[in-house]
């Protein structure tokens, strides 16, 4: 078992407490081997949380806590930051549970930003209930990229498939006048740097997608393949770079070209997301790459239609916690790596000359 000091601290922010989110975090920690990968913490309430486990007849033990530093090591350990009851209704959006989520989401970030946790995992919410004026967002992603550093990509990663978006929660007729060359350059850039320090993948080969059917048929069926797309292909490629394409979507994943490659560059939400759920689905984690902070989540939504009823799978939700901790410890390693690389070199000859 590791050394408690050892033991990566996963924050959780519990999601919708009407949908899913509850149900598989504490299915996910009912196999006490977690506890030997990481110190678990849920920001939400005892209360609410043993009404889920009663009601849901699960067994596992909770630990309440008022600050992140109480936390037991071998315990689902649950932050409580509300005393009174919570209105659960599973399968039913309200707004006043969206004020639960957003106030969980937030106090965890808050955690994550001080370094009281080391990771971040986030259950899914409902975008339409979480609205306030508190909170304008159109999904997690949005806000760590305004709280955090960096420059954000959503990632949707599995051991076999990796596709990062160019463009995520925003209405289709909106998505070509967002695709420029800058914006192409930039993600390419910031999910090749992910797939070296958060995978290990020492030099990315990056698939990009075309944004009209057929890549646009040089043009007939649109024109920013020719006049956008290629152009910054070319940039990243007299750069060094190795990124490809851009490849027609609608045969790309079912020719299985995509394992040609270490990750997948995709114009917009469901031209990547389809294909990734169909393949990976219930292995595949959501995460927000290119920030100084690590977060993941499932694959899924809220599930409001089986909300309640004790079937929901927790596999997306524990290879999200799975996923966070492998990149936290992949991204010290790089860290340590490429620190001080010419003091390490000169350290190695140093004792070299010491043996002779």
């Amino acid at each position: 078992m590791k050394n408690k000091k050892d033991k990566i601290k996963v924050g959780i922010s519990v999601g919708d407490l009407n949908g899913i989110g509850a149900e598989v975090i504490l299915k996910t920690f009912q196999n006490n081997l977690m506890f030997d990968l990481c110190t678990p913490i849920v920001f939400a309430s005892t209360k609410a949380l043993s009404y889920q486990k009663k009601t849901l007849n699960l067994k596992i033990d909770l630990h309440g806590i008022t600050h992140v530093h109480q936390a037991f090591h071998n315990k689902l350990n649950v932050l409580n930051l509300w005393r009174d009851p919570v209105p659960i209704e599973p399968g039913k959006p309200t707004e006043e549970i969206g004020k639960y989520a957003v106030d969980s989401f937030i106090k965890a970030v808050e955690a994550l930003k001080r370094g009281e946790i080391d990771v971040l995992v986030t259950a899914p919410f409902n975008k339409e209930t979480i609205q306030s004026d508190i909170f304008e967002f159109p999904g997690h992603t949005d806000y760590l990229a305004q709280e955090l550093d960096g420059k954000a990509l959503m990632f949707m990663v599995s051991d076999d498939l990796k596709v990062g978006l160019v463009t995520d929660h925003l209405p289709l007729k909106y998505v070509a006048q967002q695709i420029t060359e800058d914006k192409i350059i930039d993600k390419v850039n910031t999910m090749s740097h992910s797939l070296i320090q958060d995978f290990g993948i020492e030099k990315p080969r990056i698939a990009v997608l075309g944004l009209n059917p057929h890549c646009g048929d040089g043009g007939i069926i649109g024109k920013e393949e020719e006049e956008i797309i290629r152009p910054a292909i070319k940039k990243m490629q007299e750069a060094g770079q190795l990124v490809y394409g851009p490849y027609a979507a609608d045969s790309f994943f079912g020719s299985n070209n995509y394992k040609k490659f270490d990750a997948v560059l995709a114009m917009y939400h469901d031209q990547g997301l389809i294909p990734f759920k169909t393949l990976s689905f219930g292995k595949g984690v959501n995460f927000t790459a290119g920030l100084n902070k690590i977060r993941t989540s499932p694959d899924h939504g809220t599930a409001y239609e089986i909300a309640g009823k004790n079937i929901a799978d927790p596999s997306s939700f524990r290879e999200a916690v799975y996923k966070a901790i492998d990149i936290f410890r992949k991204r010290k390693e790089y860290e340590e790596l490429t620190e001080k690389p010419l003091e390490s070199s000169y350290d190695d000859s140093e004792k070299r000359n010491r043996k002779r």
